[in-house]
Formats: C-alpha cells, sequence, structure tokens
C-alpha cells in the first residue's frame, strides 16, 4: 500500500468563486463548507468545480463571488445512499487555499511550474475499461480508479481517455496500478426518469492527458466490493 498518499493525489487548481459557500459537515469541532470554483478552459467553457475546505483555510472576504483563488489538495470521493442507492459523491479537498489578485494570478500562471487545472492520481483499475467510438470516429474510454487514502480509505475516481490512451485503456486489466495526469472537468448530462420527466445533472471526472502502467495487475489491492451502480453527480 502506498504511504506517502499526497504522492498518489494531488491538484492544483486557480479559478474564480461563484455562488455562495454551504456549510458541509462538523469533524471535532471543526467546520467544513463547501464552494464552487469556476475554471476557464481554453474554449472559452468553463468547468465548475466542487471545492470543501475547512474553516480554518477562509474567511468570509476570500470566499466572495469572483475572488480568484490557488486551490491546492486532493480530488476525493464518498458514498452518498438516496433512494435506496449508492451514489458516488465527488470533491476536491483543499489543503491550501491562496488568494489571488489580478497581476499576481497572471505573474503565477506564467511561471513554468504553475498551472490552472492539473490534477495526478496514482491509483488502480478498479472496473474494466469501457471503450467505444462515437459517430464521428472520437476514441474515447470510460476508468474508474481506486486511489489509496490514509487510514484504509479510498477515493473512486472516474476518469475518461481519448484517442491513442483510449485505446491502450483496452488492454488494462482489474488491478493494473497507473498514473495519470489530466485536469478535472465538469459536464452537464440529461437523465430521463421512468415517468418520462428529464433531469439535469453535473459529473465530474478527469479528463486524462497522460496514462502510464506503473505495476502489472494485483487484483488483491483493489476492493472488489465496490457497488456496479454508483455514479457521479
Amino acid at each position: 500500500m502506498d504511504t506517502n498518499y499526497l504522492e498518489s493525489n494531488y491538484l492544483t487548481l486557480v479559478g474564480k468563486v461563484t455562488g455562495e459557500k454551504k456549510f458541509s459537515h462538523e469533524i471535532y469541532g471543526e467546520s467544513f463548507y463547501t464552494f464552487t470554483l469556476s475554471i476557464e478552459r481554453l474554449s472559452g467553457n468553463a468547468d465548475m468545480i466542487p471545492i470543501t475546505v475547512s474553516e480554518r483555510l477562509i474567511n468570509d472576504e476570500m470566499l466572495q463571488e469572483g475572488k480568484k483563488l490557488l486551490v491546492k489538495g486532493q480530488f476525493r470521493s464518498y458514498n452518498s445512499y438516496e433512494n435506496e442507492r449508492n451514489k458516488l459523491i465527488l470533491t476536491v479537498f483543499a489543503k491550501d487555499i491562496i488568494e489571488l489578485e489580478e497581476e499576481q494570478e497572471e505573474n503565477e500562471i506564467a511561471k513554468k511550474d504553475m498551472v490552472t487545472n492539473e490534477v495526478v492520481l496514482v491509483g488502480y483499475i478498479c472496473k474494466k475499461p469501457i471503450y467505444r467510438q462515437t459517430p464521428f470516429g472520437r476514441e474515447i474510454a470510460d476508468l474508474l480508479l481506486a486511489v489509496n487514502r490514509a487510514y484504509n480509505k479510498s477515493d473512486y475516481i472516474p476518469s475518461i481517455a481519448w484517442g491513442r490512451n483510449a485505446r491502450f485503456s483496452q488492454t488494462l486489466e482489474v488491478g493494473t496500478k497507473v498514473k495519470v495526469v489530466g485536469r478535472v472537468q465538469s459536464r452537464t448530462y440529461e437523465k430521463k426518469h421512468e415517468d418520462g420527466s428529464v433531469e439535469m445533472k453535473v459529473a465530474y471526472e478527469v479528463s486524462i492527458g497522460s496514462l502510464e502502467v506503473i505495476e502489472e495487475n494485483d487484483v488483491d489491492k483493489v476492493d472488489e466490493n465496490i457497488e456496479e451502480n454508483q455514479e457521479a453527480v
């Protein structure tokens, strides 16, 4: 089992606060809040990423609408039991937050080691990757990674590969240890219910830029009790 969990799951995000913070939960007297960080893509669209943060790292002024923040932390998951089924809830757990001024933001981003949206994960393939092609011939593969965390916990991170990485993903067996580098993205989709109604939902996932096998198949290190019907929301 990995001992340096920060090296197995870490990310850097730079974006703007959108909406209001909300109380999430309290642990041992420490309150945690959630807010949304809007991160622009090169296309002009934006990813709307949920952030969970301790009260110790923030103040009310920092989380005002439009504030520019540098967030460092981990991409995490937890199960929520709703309507008699499990759902996989995804969030960025902030370990450090820095407020950026306009000029400071530009200078920080200009540095070679600074990006606006990057996540690095080292984990295990815990479901057989699903490869497909779009009607226009674009190759896509869906992966689910189990990333070890402290205290014998694991985060289950939906990821999506493209092109050559998608084709390569077809060869990966459950239990294979991989390292992926990519970005956290949000995606809206329509969910149709049995009564015919349609609900707009948001999925969060890692869009993979690079994919590397670290170890061959080791099923014993993968939790085999993952619910098959878990879904990102």
